[in-house]
């Protein structure tokens, strides 16, 4: 008998990930492609990369089992819409997916509650409440300038800053320390000489490309758990942030932590957690599995999905369909 099929994509700045479901959560198709997000990459990057991704998550399954979908798009941009119904219907799905903010689907990652709120840190940072499965209010979110406080890209900033510090005032960088794994970063074995020529020489070089600044988070939570002082107070100020911008919309229910910084061990995530002491805080899981559960509820009135939230949300290393479903598409890379 032929099955139902919804399909779910988590299309962000780094990656797009669609994942293929049965109604009842069943896994049947998984696969990555490269940038989903259209106002990153542009358009015709965006629906190239999650058209691949489809194409290959489908697999030899029939476009028109498909009853419904859903698409979590960092960036949404409303051209995106028929664009997408055109790759839908040539793949052989009737319809093309109701497309949702990429915060709504992390949250759903993290809980099948309708209200509850979102704190998430990857590259960036951004909170938001939620109140039945829609954003309501949003906090922070507003890029690498001007906001994201708590992200990737802040803690890596703040590191630099007080590297750079540290150098000009002559601080030297013993083994092991912020300073040494910084420099390392930027610099490989090259010294410039004095510590303050090393810092003229990384100001420079994170000014032509401020985006390896986000690399350095990995580097303060390596020198934190060494107890590096200046690694573990960036840590700690990053926390403090994340947990106030939450604080703005948070009212009750579920907290979901989403994004690399917070879903992965370590001191921010400790920091945050200790400081949500007494909130019911989870964890979101896989995005793309969260988008097909969100679609499924509404292929399916009247059920709210609770039951087979976690099959459709566990980790796609659980899938055991042909390796051709995990493929790598078009290269490329806010929130995610």
């Amino acid at each position: 008998m032929t099955k139902s099929l919804v399909v779910g994509v988590d299309a962000g700045a780094t990656s797009t990930r669609v994942s293929v479901h049965t109604l009842d959560g069943t896994r049947v198709g998984y696969a990555r492609a490269g940038a989903g997000n259209p106002s990153a990459h542009g358009l015709d990057k965006a629906v190239a990369a999650i058209g691949t991704a489809l194409g290959h998550a489908l697999g030899s399954h029939d476009g028109g089992q498909v009853v419904a979908s859903l698409a979590g798009v960092a960036g949404q941009v409303e051209t995106l819409v028929p664009e997408l119904a055109r790759v839908w219907a040539a793949h052989g799905v009737q319809d093309g997916p109701r497309i949702e903010r990429d915060v709504a689907v992390a949250y759903a990652a993290g809980t099948p509650e309708p209200d509850g709120s979102l704190l998430l840190s990857g590259t960036g940072a951004v909170a938001a409440r939620v109140t039945g499965h829609r954003i309501h209010t949003i906090a922070d979110g507003l890029g690498w300038l001007l906001g994201d406080e708590g992200s990737g890209f802040w803690i890596g900033r703040a590191a630099a800053k007080a590297v750079v510090a540290s150098l000009d005032q002559g601080a030297t960088a013993a083994p092991g320390s912020l300073i040494a794994l910084v420099v390392g970063h930027f610099l490989g074995e090259e010294r410039p000489g004095s510590p303050r020529a090393v810092a003229d020489r990384l100001v420079r070089l994170a000014q032509a490309d401020h985006m390896r600044l986000a690399a350095l988070s990995a580097l303060v939570s390596e020198a934190a758990e060494a107890g590096d002082p200046m690694a573990l107070k960036v840590a700690d100020e990053a926390a403090d942030r994340l947990v106030a911008t939450l604080r703005r919309v948070h009212v009750a229910g579920d907290v979901v932590l989403a994004g690399s910084v917070l879903t992965s061990e370590g001191p921010v995530r400790r920091a945050v957690l200790a400081r949500l002491a007494g909130e019911r805080v989870t964890t979101a899981r896989d995005a793309a599995g969260a988008a097909a559960w969100l679609a499924a509820r509404e292929a399916l009135p009247g059920d709210d999905g609770r039951a087979s939230h976690a099959a459709f949300t566990e980790s796609p290393s659980a899938f055991t369909e042909s390796p051709s479903a995990f493929t790598d598409g078009p290269s490329g890379g806010l929130t995610g």
